[in-house]
């Protein structure tokens, strides 16, 4: 019991504290972008065991959200045609289930928000637990301070998104995959599997583990320099039988819980919503693959997970309209997820980052010459670490390749490794090299400068900068979405880097009702971008608004994702009508904002 707390109480505090900064935070945040699909949908999926909303996400999360609901006595039409008739109709179900069918929309979004906290405290946990046990208790009680306190976290840790589901994923595939990789006995193999099969669920961007464990397999028989490469080749060729067990497993998790939460979706409906959804996927051989799945009751709970793939595919293939830099485009760039991640974490931490690859490169040096079984034995002896780098390379090279840029949250399952590689360097750096016991008094007076006079500055430097970060997160408190660093000018000005999920998703109206209270304003015109139904928070206050209406007269307030991507110059080969523009607005300047992301002008 005593080792037990010696170990957790350092995380359990820290995890409290994110515990309380989220939970405290999303009181005030009204519905965001997605959240007004996912909680009906995973509302959807746990009382009727009907999956016919929100396919292009997998159910886990959100059933998991859906779960408190359950005691709530809520109403949830089933009579309207967002339900009966239309295909995949979440956007107006969910408006109507939350603000138009007598529910109370507060208490929906506070008990479907509840389970994601708690899930991102399992994160933390999981991520705790697993740094320890592969790079030791200092590291780790640095890494989950620099979990528990990552603005981005913590603002997407409380949503009803599948992002922290994507963490998740990913975390548990590779740790039970490397376990398995290490002792390929078959429980390690059920537990591999298993864990796959979770990911899979959680989010689809976890089928990039696929590709992942391959890499890491053969390198890992190829690590193993104390047998010849007859018996490297032997031991590639079991681990490959036993991955495709794995795989196996994961398909048999996949199904049965989508056979659950299909249980009551009538097989033809979903045959012909399946059609509708991919009459424009370009490759057909994949679509008839699709087809012959949901065409048979033993399949077509996978068939419905492959149609969720495929949605996936096709949506990230076309991009979306997205502000970067000046600049309205629906194509992606290279250098937004570098660049959105460099302005969306804090720059301490940043400094922390430049001092680990700096204390990396110079113990790279000095370790210098490598040869090939140098390598060899050195990735065997580090696979945890060889692993964690691999990952984040390869989920970084995959992501900036894509043309969806909506938001660093796409990158987020990244962030629990990185902070493994900071913490391990800074937490080295900090030990030193420890003192042998000394052999006489002259020694012993050496030994104590060394072990505890010595590594003063280094502590005082990182506790500084460990000060700065938890500061800067407290500070923002509780506008964690809308976060931005000093390089890029705060968070009063990170919406001219980027907006949408990085700034600017709809969680400020509810205190743009605040401030129209406070400020006494009776009328206001509002285009609004996000989940949250303004007449709800506003009644007869506002008036709905749209650009191609013209100028507005009195108090107009709009969001910042909508006043950018209506404002700013367009990129090559995207065009916006002039019905669509705001440049009118850039003759005035708003006398307020709602939270950071609404802002708000008085005009003649």
């Amino acid at each position: 019991m005593m080792e037990f707390a010696k170990t957790w109480k350092i995380p359990a505090a820290l995890l409290a504290v994110m515990f309380a900064l989220m939970l405290g935070s999303s009181l005030g945040d009204s519905l965001t972008t997605d959240e007004d699909a996912h909680i009906p949908a995973g509302y959807s999926y746990v009382r009727y065991l009907d999956f016919r909303l929100n396919p292009e996400h997998p159910p886990l999360v959100k059933a998991l959200a859906g779960l408190p609901l359950l005691f709530l006595n809520l109403n949830f039409p089933t009579d309207i045609a967002s339900w009966t008739t239309d295909v995949n109709g979440q956007w107006d179900q969910g408006r109507k289930f939350i603000f138009g069918s007598g529910n109370n929309p507060d208490q929906i979004i506070f008990w479907a928000r509840l389970p994601m906290i708690l899930l991102t405290i399992l994160l933390g946990i999981l991520f705790y637990w697993w740094t320890q046990k592969n790079f030791g208790r200092r590291t780790a009680s640095l890494a989950i301070l620099l979990f528990a306190f990552s603005p981005t976290l913590i603002a997407h840790g409380r949503l009803v998104t599948t992002d922290i589901g994507a963490s998740i994923g990913f975390l548990i595939g590779i740790a039970t995959f490397l376990k398995f990789l290490e002792r390929p006995t078959w429980k390690n193999t059920l537990i591999a599997g298993a864990a796959l099969g979770i990911a899979a669920l959680l989010k689809y961007s976890t089928f990039l583990l696929v590709p992942i464990y391959g890499v890491l397999l053969l390198v890992w028989a190829a690590s193993q320099l104390d047998i010849d490469w007859k018996s490297r080749a032997r031991l590639a060729l079991y681990l490959i039988g036993k991955t495709i067990v794995i795989g196996a497993i994961a398909v048999v998790a996949i199904s049965l819980v989508y056979g659950v939460f299909t249980w009551n979706y009538p097989q033809a409906r979903q045959e012909s919503d399946s059609q509708y959804i991919l009459r424009s996927f370009g490759n057909r051989a994949l679509v008839n693959i699709q087809d012959q799945l949901v065409s048979y009751p033993m399949t077509r709970p996978f068939g419905h997970y492959f149609l969720g793939l495929l949605m996936v595919v096709q949506r990230s293939a076309g991009g979306n309209t997205n502000y970067f830099l000046g600049e309205v485009t629906n194509g992606g760039s290279y250098l937004y997820f570098p660049i959105v991640y460099l302005a969306k974490e804090t720059l301490a931490f940043h400094i922390l980052t430049l001092m680990a690859m700096g204390l990396a490169l110079m113990r790279l040096r000095r370790a210098r010459p490598w040869g090939f079984k140098r390598i060899g034995y050195w990735v065997r002896n580090n696979f945890a670490l060889f692993a964690s780098a691999f990952f984040i390379i390869f989920y970084w090279a995959y992501s900036m390749k894509s043309p969806l840029n909506i938001g660093v949250r796409h990158v987020l399952p990244t962030f629990p490794f990185i902070y493994i590689l900071v913490s391990r360097e800074i937490a080295s750096w900090l030990r030193g090299v420890q003192s042998p016991a000394p052999a006489d008094w002259r020694m012993a007076i050496s030994a104590i400068y060394r072990n505890f006079i010595a590594p003063i500055p280094r502590y005082l430097v990182v506790g500084i900068l460990l000060l700065w970060l938890i500061a800067e997160t407290l500070l923002v408190y509780p506008n964690f979405l809308s976060y931005y660093n000093e390089l890029a000018g705060g968070t009063a000005n990170g919406y001219k880097i980027a907006t949408d999920s990085n700034y600017d998703w709809g969680q400020d109206l509810k205190r743009l009702d605040k401030y129209l209270r406070t400020h006494g304003i009776e009328k206001i015109s509002l285009e609004y971008f996000g989940g949250g139904e303004p007449s709800y928070y506003l009644g007869d206050k506002f008036t709905p608004w749209w650009s191609s209406r013209g100028p507005a007269l009195g108090y107009f307030a709009i969001s910042a994702t909508l006043l950018e991507g209506a404002t700013e110059p367009t990129g090559p080969g995207f065009s916006r009508k002039p019905e669509d523009s705001y440049l009118w607005l850039k003759n005035y300047q708003p006398v307020g904002r709602a939270g950071y992301s609404i802002f708000i002008y008085q005009l003649p």
